[in-house]
């Protein structure tokens, strides 16, 4: 009866809210500077409703009373938010101009300070890739997207920016990994694991030039990728393509060892959509490539899955899960059987076939107020195989447990702090490393400071403990600080210090195995290694007429001590007295490296062509240096060179679309004594002095694009790489891909 008596004094009044009738809102959207209206400009309200514009700009739209908040969105032009308060069967005017956005200068990122900024903001550089760069250039080796950026190369798997790294025979990595910016690094060798990288639903990938430890930690010493997962839109999106490709013959025609043509193919799909209030993307992705060279044939298969859920009730509240992994069936190209008609073809004493796994969950929870404060949970638990059926000894399994905790205050609107706690636990089982457990712990803390409209400051510390077996390392301090002062409107000026710190692999202290004439010893006597970083930049925005963009220059230093090598010598064989040839990995580098960059983007308006123009340069001068004196040796880094350029052209016609690709590199300054001295150059590399000699002046490529728009959702291109069929080597003994032509059909629903 109590029940009944509060539904019939209540009743009444749900039926009087639930009967409201609604209210309007309307206006126009237009260009801020002209004044001009913006047809089909989007005005969304909760996520998944709203409308567009009409031809003359202007919107009508009918929502329940209270107050809401409209977001008006338009391409090329800054997005704006609006709070407004409908009133039942009551009309709100609200006319809202959009700024014009300038290409790459007002993109958001997160990588760098680990909230959202504009790279303009930033006191660091950044290098942003977006996802027409992926499509429009064929790629699906992660290694050959990043390869192909300015101020970046990677040797043989192991990237190096603007010179910081060298080659270390795929163990450890001074620039590290994220996904969504949790470390996606393995745990046993600390390397890379390019082919698992998801590239299907990516929103964009974010390249930190420089230190990053303070905020990221070990293996963060040179730099950071991190891979930024996109979020759907109202409207659901289907893609894909299927692609196959050739290998054309190679200039020496005594280097041709097949006799059918060594294809590639690969297909990838993905889908985003929002379902209520939860967003679902997944992607998968599937290569074969017979390769170029002999044993050195992959088979690929890839898969994520993101979801995440807004919570009704509470507002800001969002949590979910991401998946990501895949399997591999290869094997890597490690020594060539000779310079002569053998350099395609792998020396069969170190044709291993493995067979590997990668997975990785990753739980999230956010709590955020807007403008104002937000949590963050994060957790992966990652897991990595390899199996090598005919060399078991080489067989290991990686599991790493990591969470991080991450808060982020507006303490007033000129002062907002970030801080977190990082735990990483690692366990391998392992015939190449032996079984070994490891735990990281970190606390870090940063401040952003605007004293000034114009002025912002930015400092930070981080506390880092490292242990392995239970033996403890040193709690290691690291420092940022950096400054960005808008000059003019679109003139930014900015200087930073980083510290940076990398804590050895488990394969670089415990690695031990043969790989044909190459013996591996192991060195649990490593240290640590360190350095630092610092540049000076200016960010010039540009917006005419005919011409939007952005200009990047930048003057960087980096030094770095005890950094890690694997040096060649005479080293004891394990359970004997006697003595044998190797590589070990040793602390012994101490590095400079002086140098400049320049970064531009230019989106053109000419007639109905539109292109856009991206490229860069970088001189560097890697060099040792004593530290006991504090002096330059003159002796070049190993693996490094002092120039790189870069200029791309895309643009379309009508139907047609069309890209060009230069790419420049100047002749590798230094490499391992081993490969060049007379007493064991041949055993190891055969016929690879004479043709280093030779062939060591750098290189020059062209990659070309055609596409053609079928219809509204399909698209059929042409891609033709390396097209003047230059021959170029990477590491010593690893002859680049010949010219190759693919074609792919690609579609979007």
């Amino acid at each position: 009866m109590r029940l009944l008596l509060v539904f019939l004094v209540f009743f009444p009044g749900f039926i009087l809210q639930a009967s409201d009738p609604p209210g309007v809102v309307r206006g126009k959207v237009f260009d801020k500077l002209s004044l001009e209206p913006l047809p089909a400009a989007s005005v969304i309200y909760k996520r998944i409703h709203g409308t567009t514009t009409d031809e003359n700009g202007r919107f009508l739209l009918r929502t329940e009373p209270g107050h809401i908040s409209l977001t008006f969105q338009y391409v090329g032009y800054k997005t704006v938010i609006h709070s407004v308060t409908v009133r039942s069967n009551d009309t709100t005017e609200l006319d809202v101009g959009l700024d014009i956005e300038i290409a790459e200068i007002d993109q958001i990122v997160v990588s760098a300070n680990k909230v959202e900024q504009r790279v303009s903001e930033l006191t660091v550089s950044v290098s942003v890739i977006r996802p027409e760069a992926i499509s429009g250039s064929h790629v699906t080796d992660v290694k050959e997207l990043i390869n192909k950026s300015s101020g970046i190369e990677v040797m043989d798997g192991q990237a190096s920016v603007r010179g910081g790294s060298g080659f270390s025979y795929g163990a450890g990595s001074r620039v590290l990994t994220l996904i969504d910016g949790l470390p996606a690094l393995s745990a046993d060798a600390g390397n890379i694991k390019w082919q698992y990288l998801p590239l299907e639903n990516i929103s964009q990938i974010e390249i930190i030039k420089g230190a990053s430890s303070v905020l990221y930690g070990s293996s963060a010493l040179n730099g950071i990728i991190n891979f930024r997962t996109a979020d759907p839109s109202n409207d659901p999106v289907t893609s894909f393509f299927a692609e196959t490709g050739v290998f054309d013959k190679p200039k020496q025609k005594n280097w041709i060892w097949w006799d059918s043509p060594r294809t590639f193919s690969s297909l990838s799909f993905s889908h985003m959509q929002k379902s209520g209030n939860t967003d679902i993307g997944i992607g998968s992705h599937i290569l074969t490539d017979m390769g170029y060279r002999r044993l050195n044939e992959e088979k690929l298969g890839r898969f994520n899955l993101k979801l995440k859920h807004s919570h009704k009730a509470i507002e800001g509240l969002v949590y979910g899960l991401k998946l990501h992994g895949g399997m591999t069936k290869k094997r890597d190209f490690v020594l060539w059987e000779d310079a002569e008609s053998g350099a395609l073809k792998q020396d069969e004493s170190t044709a291993i076939q493995l067979r590997g796994n990668f997975f990785a969950l990753d739980p999230f929870i956010s709590l955020s107020k807007k403008n104002s404060m937000q949590h963050d949970l994060r957790m992966r638990i990652q897991s990595s195989q390899n199996r090598y059926p005919d060399a078991g000894r080489n067989n290991s399994d990686a599991l790493s447990f990591l969470s991080e905790y991450q808060f982020w205050y507006r303490i007033s609107h000129f002062l907002s702090l970030t801080a977190g706690f990082l735990e990483n636990y690692s366990r391998i089982i392992s015939n190449f490393y032996g079984d070994h457990h490891g735990l990281n712990l970190a606390a870090y803390t940063q401040v952003d400071i605007s004293p000034a409209e114009r002025l912002k400051l930015v400092s930070g510390l981080r506390a880092e403990y490292n242990s392995l077996d239970g033996v403890s390392g040193k709690m290691v301090p690291l420092f940022r600080a950096g400054i960005n002062y808008r000059l003019m409107n679109y003139t930014f000026l900015r200087a930073s210090f980083g510290q940076g710190y990398r804590y050895p692999s488990i394969a670089e202290k415990h690695a031990a195995t043969t790989l044909g004439s190459v013996r591996i010893v192991p060195n649990p006597a490593i240290q640590p290694e360190s350095g630092w970083n610092s540049e000076i930049g200016i960010k010039q925005g540009i917006l005419t007429s005919r011409m939007n963009g952005q200009i990047d220059l930048a003057v960087f230093y980096l030094q770095n001590t005890e950094l890690i090598e694997y040096i060649f010598g005479i080293y004891p064989d394990p359970g004997s007295e006697t003595f044998s040839y190797g590589f070990m990995a040793t602390n012994v580098e101490q590095s400079r490296v002086y140098g400049f960059e320049n970064e531009f983007v230019l989106n053109i308006a000419y007639g109905r062509l539109n292109p856009v123009v991206t490229g860069g340069y970088v001189f560097m001068y890697p060099v040792e240096f004593d530290p006991q004196t504090g002096q330059n040796t003159g002796v070049y880094l190993k693996y490094r060179r002092k120039h790189s350029g870069k200029l791309s052209i895309s643009t379309s016609y009508g139907k047609f679309e069309f890209g060009l690709s230069l790419f420049a590199r100047s002749g590798i300054l230094n490499i391992d004594d081993v490969f060049l001295s007379e007493l064991t150059r041949e055993s190891i590399l055969p016929g690879f002095y004479d043709y280093w000699m030779e062939n060591n002046r750098g290189y020059f490529l062209i990659d070309q694009s055609l596409g053609y728009q079928i219809n509204k959702c399909l698209k059929l291109s042409l891609a033709a790489k390396n097209l003047t069929n230059t021959e170029y080597m990477g590491r010593p003994g690893d002859i680049m891909p010949q010219r190759n032509f693919s074609f792919r059909l690609s579609g979007r629903f």
